[in-house]
């Protein structure tokens, strides 16, 4: 009996202890063995009893280890669950916190990109657009109407309301509109031009607190490579601002109006468009380096080859406008071949085809173009230099012409037949600017 009870296994605490190796956990036990066998012998009941009660404590152990376990798990996932929900509140905030940061700060820009947007809102001000308004004749009313006929830019150059632009925008117009930064329009009338350098001067009147005149640089020691900035109207889009580099220096274009050239002109690869013209090239400072003048593009677009009047000479013009309306530069008084001519005689210099009886090179003596009795052509001088400076072509002979004043003696080389001469020559103003 005693031996059959120490092999049974005990239920008295609902554990089954099995003494398999395999299996060295309790393991609850089956159904069938709900029921003990219990030994007459006393000895025997105590020994169960005692094996009872170990049992017994051994079960309220591993519950109590149990409950101790599963109370501290559940305090690690409240801790959890409330460091969790906090910080994620704390993400809402911050969001929040930063949305609002956003709205009420300036975008974050780099050092080069604040220069730029700060010298676009401090020269806008000073750029203009102009409206050249022409007289047109409706065919079936018969009604004289002011029709736009083309548009352009400017820039103000004081607070007397002079404003600077180039002669093509405002050639052949019959009046003028001038379109100020806030929206602002007023009439302008002409103060003077130069056809030989395209550049021209209007008066507009303007309250001189809507009046902010562009700062004024110098353009003899640009470099190339050096930033530059254009602010302009293309395509009647105002106050656009596009950006480059000096391409290139000491270029020379010719004039739309008389194609005497322009020298020294800078070359830049910002876009310039038409409505673009007259406006202002401007230096990383903010200065005025230029007058946008020109492009070169087969289809009149900006491809990359923009020129301007460098602001030394447009200085010098606009002071001589301004004082008297007028620009008094020297001429010869002559009427010359095209360079292509003369390059075919195989020879160097301008062909003098005309040359006024009145005139500075007439007075002078110097023998125009003409035919003989026969019918035969009988060449004029060829100008080979002048003051010392060789003559080449047309360019040349205007270049030459620009370094000199109005009542200057000059002494011009002339090739005559097959010997050369030096002639004397005292220069005078054109005609209509006596």
């Amino acid at each position: 009996m005693a031996g059959a009870a120490s092999s049974s296994s005990l239920v008295s605490t609902g554990f089954l202890l099995n003494h398999n190796k395999n299996c060295p956990y309790p393991q609850f036990p089956k159904k069938k063995a709900t029921t003990l066998t219990l030994s007459s012998s006393k000895s025997h009941n105590n020994k169960i009893f005692l094996h009872n009660h170990k049992q017994h404590i051994l079960a309220i152990n591993t519950i109590t280890s149990a409950t101790k376990l599963l109370r501290d798990s559940f305090l690690v996932v409240c801790t959890s669950v409330a460091l969790s929900f906090s910080l994620f509140i704390g993400d809402i905030d911050s969001s929040a916190l930063a949305f609002v940061i956003t709205s009420t700060t300036p975008r974050k820009l780099q050092s080069d990109e604040l220069a730029t947007v700060r010298l676009f809102q401090e020269n806008t001000p000073s750029v203009v657009y102009i409206t050249n308004l022409a007289v047109r004749q409706d065919a079936f009313t018969l009604d004289v109407l002011e029709v736009p006929q083309g548009s352009g830019s400017g820039f103000v150059w004081d607070r007397e309301g002079h404003v600077v632009t180039n002669y093509h925008v405002i050639r052949g117009a019959s009046d003028l509109k001038v379109t100020l930064a806030d929206q602002s329009t007023y009439d302008a009338k002409v103060v003077g031009f130069d056809q030989d350098k395209d550049v021209a001067v209007l008066l507009v009147d303007a309250p001189k607190d809507k009046l902010r005149p562009i700062p004024v640089g110098v353009s003899a020691d640009l470099l190339v490579g050096q930033k530059v900035f254009a602010i302009g109207n293309p395509f009647g889009l105002d106050h656009t601002l596009t950006t480059g580099v000096i391409s290139g220096l000491r270029r020379e274009i010719s004039s739309a109006a008389t194609g005497r050239p322009i020298q020294d002109v800078i070359q830049t690869d910002a876009a310039i468009n038409p409505g673009n013209s007259g406006g202002p090239l401007l230096d990383s400072t903010g200065s005025l380096i230029g007058i946008n003048t020109a492009i070169y593009s087969p289809s009149g677009a900006s491809s990359g080859v923009g020129f301007s009047i460098p602001v030394d000479t447009v200085s010098g013009i606009v002071d001589q406008l301004v004082r008297f309306g007028k620009v008094t530069r020297p001429i010869l008084g002559i009427k010359f071949a095209p360079d292509q001519s003369v390059e075919q005689l195989g020879v160097s210099g301008v062909l003098v085809l005309d040359a006024p009886a009145n005139g500075p090179a007439g007075k002078a003596g110097l023998q125009p173009t003409k035919r003989d009795a026969y019918g035969r052509l009988i060449l004029g001088d060829i100008i080979t230099s002048v003051n010392g400076k060789k003559v080449s072509n047309g360019s040349d002979l205007y270049r030459a012409l620009d370094q000199c004043k109005v009542g200057e003696q000059v002494t011009v080389e002339v090739l005559r037949g097959d010997h050369k001469e030096k002639i004397p020559v005292t220069l005078e103003p054109k005609a209509d600017e006596s």
